[in-house]
């Protein structure tokens, strides 16, 4: 029990009653002797309903970390343009809280090939699956139809080579009706029974301004591309539905919400900007990064005391001192090389060079992708 004085000097009591918060407006006068992982931050994570969170000071800064490591620009094509600070901290923060995830993936640069998908992409939306099926979570992956049997062949064997623990629910949308994605999303259609709490896209060809679809170099691949994108556009008038969009030239479904910047600092921008917005923005030099990142940010909340108890709303007993819980499930050189593999030999190339290699957006997974790799977990799990 916690008592304090009010203004009046009325003695008032209150309990911490299961799935309730105490809360006190009495200051704290000093911070100087307190640990960063004893003080708690607040976020705003949605506004429909407004949603707040708590995560401690120390897990902040670590995911703040994981941030700008993620925004170095191999390219060159000036992503640092498109940087908001916070948006794989607020998005990590949402997903930690929601139930159910929707991820999609798919960007048919390579029109003139079969299949014509890139290797960015399918490896940080797996990353993802795998720390949220970790968690708990229901994760689904929507994709398109064209590409189901190239996506169920990968998602099977990642299974069976441990990259993920558990198979992944695969699902196309199909269109037929002003009413279609509304269905897709809510039970029956009703807007008060969403089946997702957040939707996810990373380096997903997204709708422009002309309803077209581009890849950098500015050709129109709508042919090969369903239109995913209605999802997000209806999850917005939803409530309870937050949406994350993660990708690295501002043509991914999601980015719209960096669209000015990116019509004038991308190349290209005025025409492949990508018209639809997110909740929540993540931009990395390479979008499999991003969907790392976010895996890492996961297992920082979850084991950060303040937010993993504000989740479970003090109700239960922690999972925190359960040894390496969760870590197996972090991206690490190993899983992702083994993955990459599998999407060669299912004879997916790379993004800039279209290489039928072991690279990703024209880098070699070898002293470039797995530096990257070993440079989140390095922050990840240092104590």
């Amino acid at each position: 029990m916690w008592s304090y004085r009010n203004r009046g000097r009325s003695s008032l009591a209150f309990t911490h009653s299961p799935g309730c918060m105490f809360v006190t407006d009495v200051p704290i006068q000093s911070t100087s002797s307190i640990n960063a992982a004893e003080i708690p931050e607040v976020f705003q994570i949605s506004s429909n309903p407004m949603h707040y969170s708590l995560v401690s000071m120390q897990t902040t800064e670590k995911i703040r970390k994981l941030e700008d490591v993620i925004a170095v620009d191999p390219g060159n094509r000036g992503i640092k343009h498109l940087l908001n600070k916070d948006e794989l901290l607020k998005s990590s923060l949402s997903l930690s809280h929601a139930r159910s995830v929707l991820i999609t993936t798919g960007f048919p640069t390579h029109f003139q090939h079969q299949p014509p998908e890139e290797t960015d992409g399918p490896p940080g939306a797996i990353a993802m699956v795998a720390m949220l099926q970790a968690l708990g979570k229901k994760v689904a992956i929507v994709a398109d139809e064209r590409a189901i049997e190239l996506n169920k062949s990968i998602l099977d064997q990642a299974v069976e080579q441990g990259i993920l623990r558990d198979p992944v629910p695969l699902l196309h949308y199909k269109e037929e009706n002003v009413d279609s994605a509304l269905n897709f999303l809510c039970e029956n259609g009703d807007p008060k029974k969403p089946r997702f709490d957040h939707l996810v896209a990373i380096e997903r060809a997204g709708r422009a301004s002309d309803g077209n679809y581009y890849n950098a170099r500015k050709i129109n691949i709508k042919h090969l591309v369903d239109p995913i994108d209605n999802l997000f556009v209806t999850a917005q008038h939803i409530e309870g539905i937050t949406s994350t969009g993660i990708g690295d030239g501002g043509n991914e479904l999601g980015t719209g919400k960096v669209k000015e910047a990116v019509r004038k600092h991308i190349k290209n921008g005025d025409t492949i900007a990508c018209d639809i917005a997110a909740d929540f923005a993540v931009i990395a030099g390479v979008s499999n990064w991003g969907g790392y990142a976010v895996a890492c940010a996961l297992y920082l909340l979850n084991n950060c005391e303040i937010h993993e108890r504000y989740v479970r709303k003090a109700v239960g007993f922690s999972k925190l001192k359960e040894e390496n819980y969760l870590k197996s499930s972090l991206p690490d050189v190993n899983k992702e090389e083994n993955l990459l593999r599998i999407l060669v030999d299912h004879g997916i190339r790379s993004g800039v060079t279209g290489n039928l290699a072991m690279e990703v957006d024209g880098l070699p997974f070898n002293n470039i992708h797995s530096e990257m790799i070993q440079r989140l977990l390095a922050l990840t799990t240092k104590s």
